[in-house]
């Protein structure tokens, strides 16, 4: 970052050195230009006022101005255009004037001035000519450098400036980046501490966002750590128990009469294990998942339909009953995901309930799409609500074991109201029940 706004604060300069250059050359050299045209005229009146050239007597070939005025070039024209005298060329080898712009003017208007450039000499050559009391024109001309002349003779000085402009330029470029990024420095080694003040009000904004960012960054972090440390003792419970089991039955060490219950509870430890191995891959799959990806129109109440059979199933199996009341209600969403967090929330108020108790879902057609499940059950203390779709976070940790619950049905129910671009209302009291409200 230093390395490029030096970069281009040198740029910067070079290009303002070389517009300076080229601006103050032009100023110049019209400047220069104005005054030999203006001390052109004066010249030309001058020698008007001498009346030397109105003379009638006048015998051109005696005229010789070649010494008195060296770096003046005097040209007499006659009213047809012929050169009656030219201080610098024979009048013989001259042709006719008249058709000259500067000649022309002078003999429309009084007087008449011209800049021509020669090519071979690399030189211009500044015109003025004023209309005499005989109907004769007199001009006077003189020869300048041209502009490009003018820049080439100064060039080495010109280069000599850029050079040191150039330096200096690149001196305070380096001097002005450290400042500048000094602060953004300092800054960027003080994310963690929320009372450092940015120097820049322009930079409020961005410190805020990268404040945020690397809060977010370091939640993210050890959200990973954590859940990497809760799968690790999930799956290590269940493979301890089939291991443990195991171990007795092949020793012989277990009586007949128990052997039948070692491989019921191997087979249950490995369904859990099977059950939690799922859930952590589905997470993962959420996690991949792009939001709106396969969304369709779809009607809350067949899906419910569809989970119907098998959740009456679990609510029978616990004593619990199963109430649905629902209606056409049609939202935008992938229909998979869908079934998935009604069987996750149904399941869970099922689980967490009592014997006798009951579980109602219900969906509405109204603001987008409303699904409700209301249980009585156990009942979720105030202080832990916030926290129940964490991974792998139990209220009741022996019961969810007891029932088969991997802690991981909420957050796959978080999940995919997120995708969904939903909201998710908790309502539980202890020993009252809860209700859980997803609205599309």
């Amino acid at each position: 970052m230093k390395k490029q706004i030096n970069l281009r604060l040198a740029g910067i300069a070079i290009v303002a050195i070389i517009a300076t250059v080229v601006s103050v050359t032009l100023i110049y050299y019209n400047l220069f230009q104005k005054q030999v045209s203006s001390d052109l005229a004066v010249s030309a009146k001058l020698l008007k006022d001498t009346h030397l050239f109105e003379s009638p007597d006048i015998d051109p070939n005696e005229i010789d101005l070649s010494t008195d005025i060296s770096e003046l070039r005097v040209t007499w024209i006659d009213a047809d255009g012929t050169v009656l005298y030219d201080n610098d060329v024979t009048k013989d080898d001259l042709t006719n004037h008249l058709n000259r712009p500067e000649i022309s003017q002078a003999f429309a208007t009084g007087v008449g001035e011209s800049v021509r450039h020669s090519d071979t000499l690399n030189k211009d050559t500044i015109y003025y000519a004023v209309l005499l009391d005989n109907n004769t024109v007199l001009r006077v001309a003189m020869e300048i450098q041209s502009m490009w002349s003018v820049f080439l003779s100064a060039a080495p000085m010109i280069f000599m400036i850029i050079l040191i402009i150039l330096a200096i330029c690149i001196a305070l470029s380096h001097l002005l980046t450290k400042q500048l990024l000094h602060p953004i420095e300092m800054m960027a080694g003080n994310l963690n501490n929320a009372d450092y003040k940015t120097p820049y009000k322009e930079l409020e904004p961005f410190s805020a966002k990268i404040r945020s960012q690397h809060a977010d960054v370091l939640s993210a972090a050890k959200a990973r750590q954590d859940f990497t440390a809760n799968v690790s003792h999930e799956l290590k419970t269940p493979l301890t128990a089939i291991s443990g089991y195991a171990e007795l039955l092949e020793g012989d060490m277990v009586p007949e009469e128990k052997k039948k219950h070692f491989y019921g509870e191997i087979q249950k430890n490995a369904g859990r294990l099977l059950s939690l191995i799922n859930d952590i891959i589905r997470l993962s799959e959420l996690d991949r998942s792009e939001a709106m990806a396969g969304f369709e129109e779809v009607d809350l109440c067949e899906i419910m339909d569809e989970c119907k059979e098998g959740l009456a199933v679990s609510a029978e199996k616990n004593g619990v009953s199963l109430i649905i009341n629902t209606s056409a209600t049609p939202v935008h969403g992938n229909r998979e995901m869908l079934k998935e967090l009604i069987e996750n929330l149904v399941q869970n108020a099922i689980r967490y309930n009592n014997p006798g108790g009951k579980v109602e879902v219900i969906t509405e057609n109204k603001d987008g799409g409303v699904l409700i499940v209301r249980d009585n059950g156990i009942g979720i203390p105030a202080l832990e609500q916030e926290r129940v779709f964490e991974r792998f976070y139990r209220v009741d940790k022996s019961r969810s074991k007891a029932t088969g619950g991997t802690g991981l049905g909420l957050a796959i129910v978080k999940h995919i109201v997120e995708i969904h671009g939903a909201t998710i209302e908790l309502d539980s009291a202890l020993g009252v029940g809860t209700t859980v409200k997803i609205a599309f």
